[in-house]
Order: C-alpha cells, then sequence, then structure tokens
C-alpha cells in the first residue's frame, strides 16, 4: 500500500497514516486523515474529504467515491466501546456530494447523489440509498431495497434491471479511475 499521491493531502494523526492500495486512484483535491484504508482498484474522486481521526474509515476493492463527498465516523463512548467506524464493502457506489458518518454500506451497496447516511444504520448489499434521502441513526435498510425521503423509508424492492445498472457503474469507475490516473501522469504541473 502506499500513501504518496501528488495533489492529495494524506494527513497522519494520533500515530494513524492512510494507507492506499497501489492500483487504487485518488484524485487531487482529496483530503485523507488517520486511519483510512483504500481497497484495489478503488475510486476517490475530486475534492472529497475521508476523516478518520476519531475511529477508522475502511474502504473494500472496487469501490468510488465520487467528487465532493465527505466521509468520517464516531469514536467509543461510555456504552458504546466499539463507536461508529465507517466501513465500506467491495463493488459500492457513492454518489456525488453524499455524506457517509460512521455507518456500514455492504458489499455492492449505493449512495445516492447528496444522501446522508448516519452513524450505525446500515446500507444493506445490492441495496440504493436514493438521491437526497437521510438514512437516519441505526436504521437498517435490507439487500435490494430502495429506500428514499428525509428520512429514508423502505420504496419498494430492486428489480434485476436495476442492480445490473449499480454493477455497470461499478466497472465504469474502475475504468475512468484508471483512464484519469493515467491522464494526471501525463498532465503539466501547476
Amino acid at each position: 500500500m502506499s500513501a504518496h499521491r501528488p495533489g492529495v493531502r494524506i494527513i497522519p494523526i494520533h500515530g494513524r497514516t492512510p494507507k492506499i492500495h497501489d492500483s487504487a486512484f485518488v484524485a487531487p483535491g482529496c483530503v485523507l486523515i488517520g486511519e483510512v484504508e483504500i481497497g484495489a482498484d478503488s475510486s476517490v474522486w475530486y475534492n472529497c474529504v475521508l476523516r478518520a481521526d476519531v475511529s477508522r474509515i475502511v474502504i473494500g476493492q472496487r469501490t468510488n467515491v465520487q467528487d465532493g463527498s465527505v466521509l468520517h465516523c464516531d469514536p467509543e463512548r461510555p456504552g458504546d466501546p466499539e463507536g461508529s467506524p465507517l466501513i465500506i464493502g467491495d463493488d459500492a457506489l457513492i454518489g456525488h456530494m453524499a455524506m457517509v458518518h460512521g455507518c456500514t454500506i455492504e458489499d455492492r451497496g449505493f449512495v445516492g447523489l447528496g444522501a446522508i447516511a448516519m452513524n450505525k444504520a446500515v446500507i444493506g448489499t445490492d441495496a440504493m440509498l436514493a438521491a437526497g434521502a437521510m438514512l437516519t441513526e441505526g436504521k437498517v435498510m435490507g439487500a435490494r431495497e430502495l429506500w428514499g425521503g428525509r428520512p429514508a423509508r423502505k420504496m419498494r424492492d430492486l428489480d434485476d434491471a436495476a442492480i445490473a445498472g449499480m454493477r455497470a457503474g461499478v466497472a465504469h469507475y474502475v475504468e475512468n479511475g484508471k483512464a484519469h490516473a493515467a491522464a494526471l501522469d501525463g498532465a503539466p504541473e501547476g
């Protein structure tokens, strides 16, 4: 795992330094702080903040965090010895300007544009939190469910076409991350 990325602020704190898999793409303008781990072929897009100063943020493989998103976590507290780390599985999609805080996004989970997921919430496998939705603390979305609204509530189950669309999005972001990394390698400084 590598921690050097041009144009990316890598900030160790409390003895913890972000770990980025060599195949992951992290765009310039991002800030990664503390105990952040980013898996193989994942991508974190322009101007995202991943702040793991009080707990940890773990991002699996082939997951993408799109432009302007904010990821954070919460520390342990009395009666809550584990706190609220942010755990994101493999092949997940997190839309532009999402706020994801101390929750769990299972493999192939989807967070829509501008959505919010709060502490101890769970976005299930192949589930989708709609654009602009707010998944409040402790709410659990089942597999293949679509939730929307503020606060978010189950709207319906997702069909096979929706699941296929999300998987195509994952593949697109893996390839697009490679293209952006190559473009940045050839871009002039300044």
